[in-house]
């Protein structure tokens, strides 16, 4: 099966690709770490007007009405530029809970606000202690007690938490659910919360794909400039084995990532195996790409004067969110030992 993406998908990407190189700067990442918020208004705006925070909103609310496959490129690019903004959680996984909620006024209000740029989405589930942006969000989705409720961030109290990533803005809450809060009892959230967590794993695996590429990319480039003993360092086979590593495993990487997408998209029955390979397989190849490009840089790549450092702490601290190694391994393993699902390459896209 010939799966790869399309003229469109791949024109939408390069588009999204072209703004965030302007736009999205090691330099305004910097500047954002110093404000009050770590966020800019302006820049949420311009991802609206770029059609990125309505990518898989219906089109009867203003959105693309597009899928999750789109996502596997945009978020890739996402994550290579270090986007700080709550995008993959409001638009990407927001949505996707939002898609499967009955249809209701507040629910197709609140979609064509994130269509438009007008809201931001935090959410509280399970697998995460803390709950990220939630002091610029409009509504917040969370769990408690198995059951879904939609919090105003007035009813809530909120106790930031330091995260390795200055550009990462966590926060636990204190709030009281209520009858006027919930939205889906325990029975209704289950695949609910089900569908929260293999967006947002899937966002993460998407990201550190980009992450992987940013930050080999800046291996690269100072392995070509650095000399020693009158040549680039990048000519001696011990450094270049170390960057190969890191292009195979991304290489690797890469396409158990676009598999999730597509489970994702085709609301496969085995979507939370793809998932969590998929998160597995990414962080393997962001966390080798962190450690080898810092080895090159030499003590030079821990230093804050140094744009790498922005990309490896990113990779650092999206390596629990969603699920870290050993939920998504057990994840796995519940997949393809309790339930023996089929699996080998015949079986992926179920060919015979």
């Amino acid at each position: 099966m010939d799966f790869s993406f399309d003229d469109d998908q791949e024109a939408f990407a390069d588009s999204a690709r072209r703004f965030l190189m302007t736009e999205l700067t090691p330099e305004l990442i910097r500047e954002l770490w110093e404000s009050e918020t770590g966020r800019s208004e302006r820049h949420w705006a311009q991802l609206a007007e770029q059609g990125m925070t309505g990518v898989t909103v219906p089109e009867a609310q203003g959105g693309l009405g597009m899928s999750t496959n789109e996502w596997a490129l945009l978020a890739q690019t996402w994550g290579y530029f270090g986007g700080p903004d709550p995008l993959m959680d409001t638009a990407l996984v927001a949505v996707a809970l939002l898609n499967r909620l009955p249809a209701s006024d507040w629910r197709d209000t609140l979609l064509a606000q994130i269509a438009q740029g007008g809201a931001r989405v935090a959410l509280g589930h399970p697998v995460n202690p803390y709950v990220a942006d939630a002091h610029v969000a409009h509504v917040l989705l969370c769990e408690r007690d198995g059951e879904l409720h939609r919090v105003t961030p007035a009813a809530c109290s909120l106790q930031g938490v330091e995260s390795v990533d200055p550009s990462r803005r966590l926060f636990a809450l204190g709030w009281t659910p209520d009858a006027t809060t919930r939205i889906a009892n325990a029975q209704e959230s289950a695949p609910l919360l089900d569908t929260m967590l293999d967006h947002g794993a899937f966002a993460v695996a998407a990201q550190l794909l980009g992450l992987t590429q940013r930050v080999l990319d800046a291996a690269i480039d100072y392995t070509s400039q650095r000399k020693q003993f009158g040549k680039p360092i990048g000519a001696y086979q011990a450094v270049k084995h170390l960057l190969a590593d890191v292009a195979i495993r991304y290489e690797f990487a890469r396409p158990v990532v676009y598999r999730a997408a597509c489970a994702l998209a085709t609301n496969d029955p085995q979507c939370a195996l793809y998932v969590s390979h998929a998160k597995l397989a990414a962080l393997s190849a962001a966390q080798l790409a962190a450690r080898n490009a810092i080895q090159v840089h030499g003590a030079m790549g821990y230093t804050w004067e140094l744009d790498l450092q922005i990309f490896v702490k990113r990779i650092w601290a999206l390596a629990g969110h969603w699920g870290d190694t050993t939920f998504h391994r057990e994840r796995v393993a519940r997949t393809l030992i309790d339930a023996r699902a089929p699996i080998g390459p015949a079986r992926t896209f179920e060919l015979e």
